[in-house]
């Protein structure tokens, strides 16, 4: 009897930290080409000011349209393999888009896997449509407003 309040607080833990998963190329290529809603594929790290700038747009976006996944995939894993510190950032800043450590080194080996275009810039968004097969990249920070109007784009 005397553990009867514990699972109900872990229950509380996990919903209000959600785990960053440790993913590799494949397994977000596999995010990116499934089928189902538009995706909006944010590619940041801790350490990229312009990134963390943008990180709220992706936040309302995430909890204001059902209709688009939203996915933050971390780049923090290439220079700093420590997942711990991206998910205290994520508990500090009360993220709760599904975020993801891409666990690979060496960008300039598999960047245009993910897109041609890409050059490793980040802040960049990937907007994709299942649909239809619409792309979208964008290579910069985004503004107030601009991702809505990419969403539009690959509709």
């Amino acid at each position: 009897m005397k553990y009867r309040f514990v699972l109900p607080f872990l229950v509380f833990i996990s919903l209000a930290a959600p785990a960053q998963e440790l993913i590799k190329l494949t397994d977000l290529q596999n995010i990116i080409n499934d089928a189902g809603p538009v995706k909006v594929i944010n590619f940041w790290a801790t350490w990229c000011a312009p990134c963390v700038k943008e990180l709220p747009y992706f936040e309302k976006l995430n909890q204001e349209n059902k209709n688009v996944k939203v996915v933050l995939v971390s780049m923090d894993y290439d220079l700093d393999p420590n997942p711990a510190k991206v998910k205290r950032f994520v508990e500090r800043k009360k993220l709760l888009s599904s975020v993801v450590i891409l666990a690979e080194e060496n960008p300039n080996a598999w960047i245009e896997k993910i897109d041609k275009n890409w050059t490793g810039a980040l802040p960049s968004t990937l907007i994709v449509n299942p649909g239809n097969g619409k792309r979208k990249l964008v290579q910069h920070e985004l503004k107030e407003g601009e991702l809505e109007n990419l969403i539009e784009a690959v509709k």
